[in-house]
C-alpha cells in the first residue's frame, strides 16, 4: 500500500465521519426560536394586521369623500394591486363589445 492509498483510506475512515459528526453537532446546538421570540413574532403579526385594517378604513373614508380617488396600495414587490383587475375589466369590456 503506497502513501496515496493510505491517505485515501484515512480520509474515508476518519475524516469523513468526523466531518459529518462535527456538522451534526453544530446543527443540534444551533439557536432555535425561544418562547420570547415566538411571542414577539405573534405581537408583530397582530400589529401588522391592525395596521392593515386601519389602512383599509382610511382608504374607505378617502374614497367616500373623493369619488375619483383610486386606491394606490402596492404590494411589497412594488406592483400595483389593481393593475390585474384593470386588465381583466378591459378584457371583459372588449369581449362585451365583440359579442
Amino acid at each position: 500500500m503506497d502513501f496515496g492509498e493510505f491517505m485515501g483510506l484515512v480520509v474515508v475512515l476518519i475524516g469523513l465521519p468526523w466531518l459529518i459528526l462535527h456538522y451534526v453537532t453544530k446543527w443540534k446546538t444551533a439557536p432555535t426560536l425561544t418562547v420570547n421570540d415566538e411571542a414577539l413574532l405573534e405581537d408583530l403579526y397582530q400589529l401588522a394586521r391592525r395596521l392593515e385594517d386601519r389602512m383599509d378604513t382610511v382608504e374607505r373614508l378617502v374614497s367616500a369623500d373623493h369619488p375619483d380617488y383610486r386606491q394606490q396600495r402596492q404590494l411589497t414587490d412594488g406592483t400595483d394591486t389593481l393593475a390585474e383587475l384593470d386588465e381583466l375589466k378591459a378584457m371583459s369590456r372588449q369581449k362585451a363589445r365583440r359579442g
